[in-house]
């Protein structure tokens, strides 16, 4: 058991790297605990509230109490399973917004500019406009990744793009090419009617090849001698064994399971991992450290009229769109249902959008459970960009065992005051003359609940994770004591070992998260190969020209 490159974990990254290592004619052996991600459960879009909790395709994992939450504990689901969460998340495409990229390098993480990462936001995509317009010369023609735009047959999606220019917002064609800022249609990872995964983008043609290995076990660590990675060992079948790497072990289990198993195998803070009993490679205090993610609220309003998703909530509705799909492709199964989308920012003197919505032509949860009501609508937003932190540590030593993690949500005074205005925000735009013919009244939070303090106490009780979670194994420069990688995703500190997945963002991105993480993913081969990174881009985005003095 032994090739060129062992990349432990088959998620957003891990597919693209071995796609392209193989493509270079380098031997690779991908390293996944979890099983198939055959079954329409996972295939077809619009049953994404099924994967996501399904013990068969998620680590399950939950956050500790969050003391600023009242206590409660997040779900925070990751794919276990092949694809990795690209398999059971939302399938919302978003590349996030150039100054996010621009501020990873001004915070030391060299070649990671705007200019350097769009190169490889084309290279990896195959772009369908569908008609709807968008910046065709920002986008990629022939990756393997598809992108697609849904239908947006209900009128409800074209009322909120309508409502945001009443409110005196911009309208963009396309949030992923020259102008993130505005109302507009949204993207998603569906092709041909299907979720188009990592899985199948990148490692499905790449275990045609010959020298693509894919090997089911749970990585309990990397085997480092010398100072050197030299393989992982992997328990398979109630036994241990050892796959070796002949040139680098490259972790890309996301963003919770890489920090995990740096500290299983001695990288991470000295003190902590001497609690545990194991004895310290390499002290570096941020792994697991710098966790990010996004915090979001659903503002869920009652329809006037039946327009909504509403009438297909019922067994016979959902067996008759499953039916359609499976048979020709087709229909709302072919879809996620986010097909609008807006980047706003909060106030003026931000530069650039800090507030993100996904609009919902049904009102409903995550977890698929319907609201009350019958028809509604609903927007889930929230602020992009929070100073709290927070941590992934090892619960026990044992490899089996889930991390403790503790996101510190709501940790910051800011982060209340921005989600207040994510509520007003929303509020003001389905107050709009657009929405006028759908809105009967607001279900959530309710009319009635207006005050600073009442906002809070819901916020306290409903805000819930958008599933985003990163930056606990940061990128930096060599000599940053908090960095854990470098710019070229060498864990800094063990030779023959990289690392590239969400959790080397320094800072979180705009937008979810798949885009960035398979993008890291491409250029992580180039890095891995030796190769010169293709040529900066020249392409300027668009800033808001009055920022500084106004907010829409």
């Amino acid at each position: 058991m032994q090739a060129d490159y062992v990349i432990v974990g088959a998620g957003s990254a891990g597919c693209a790297m071995a796609y392209r290592l193989t493509e270079a004619g380098r031997s690779v052996i991908v390293v996944e605990h979890g099983g198939t991600d055959a079954g329409p459960f996972i295939q077809m879009p619009a049953a994404l509230s099924y994967p996501m909790n399904m013990k068969r395709y998620d680590w399950g994992y939950r956050s500790e109490p969050e003391p600023h939450l009242g206590g409660r504990r997040l779900a925070t689901p990751r794919g276990k399973v092949v694809g990795g969460s690209s398999s059971i998340n939302g399938m919302v495409y978003v590349r996030g917004h150039a100054r996010d990229y621009d501020t990873w390098a001004e915070m030391g993480a060299d070649g990671w500019s705007y200019a350097d990462v769009l190169p490889y936001f084309r290279r990896m995509e195959t772009w369908h406009s569908g008609g709807h317009g968008g910046d065709a010369a920002w986008r990629g023609t022939n990756g393997p990744l598809h992108v697609s735009r849904g239908p947006r047959k209900n009128p409800l999606f074209q009322a909120f793009v309508d409502a945001g220019r009443q409110a005196g917002y911009e309208v963009t064609d396309d949030y992923n090419g020259e102008k993130q800022e505005g109302f507009g249609p949204m993207e998603q990872t569906v092709f041909k009617g299907r979720r188009w995964s990592a899985a199948n983008a990148y490692l499905k043609p790449a275990l045609k090849r010959d020298t693509c290995t894919l090997v089911r076990g749970l990585v309990e660590k990397v085997v480092v001698t010398d100072g050197r990675a030299n393989g992982v060992q992997v328990r398979r079948g109630g036994k241990s064994e050892t796959i070796s790497a002949n040139c680098e072990v490259v972790l890309a289990a996301g963003s919770i399971n890489s920090p995990k198993l740096l500290m299983l195998s001695g990288i991470g803070p000295a003190a902590h991992l001497a609690e545990h009993g194991i004895t310290p490679l390499a002290d570096r205090p941020g792994v697991g450290a710098n966790l990010q993610d996004h915090l979001e609220l659903y503002i869920q309003m009652a329809a006037s009229q039946p327009v909504s998703l509403y009438k297909y909530w019922n067994l016979f509705g959902k067996a008759l769109i499953g039916a359609q799909w499976l048979f020709t492709g087709t229909g709302l199964g072919a879809s996620n249902q986010f097909e609008s989308a807006a980047f706003i920012r909060s106030r003026a003197g931000v530069e650039y959008p800090d507030i993100q919505y996904h609009f919902l032509p049904i009102a409903v949860r995550y977890d698929g459970q319907a609201a009350a009501e019958g028809h509604g609508f609903q927007a889930h937003v929230g602020p992009m960009r929070s100073a709290s932190r927070g941590a992934v540590t090892l619960a026990s030593a044992d490899p089996a065992a889930a991390p403790r993690i503790v996101f510190n949500y709501m940790s910051h005074p800011q982060d209340w005051e921005d989600f207040r205005t994510c509520i007003r925000l929303t509020r003001e735009i389905f107050g709009q003359d657009a929405f006028k013919p759908f809105v009967k009244h607001e279900i959530q939070p309710g009319a009635d609940v207006q005050s600073d303090a009442a906002l809070d106490d819901f916020i306290r009780d409903h805000a819930e994770s958008a599933y985003h979670p990163c930056g606990t194994c940061r990128m930096g420069r060599a000599d940053d004591p908090g960095a854990v990688v470098d710019p070229q995703l060498r864990v800094i500190g063990v030779d023959g070992l990289r690392l590239a997945d969400s959790s080397i963002f320094p800072q979180i991105t705009n937008g979810n998260l798949n885009g960035p993480s398979i993008m890291i993913g491409e250029k992580a081969a180039d890095h891995i190969l030796g190769r010169d990174p293709l040529p900066a881009a020249n392409d300027r985005p668009w800033i808001h020209p009055e920022w500084q003095t106004a907010q829409r």
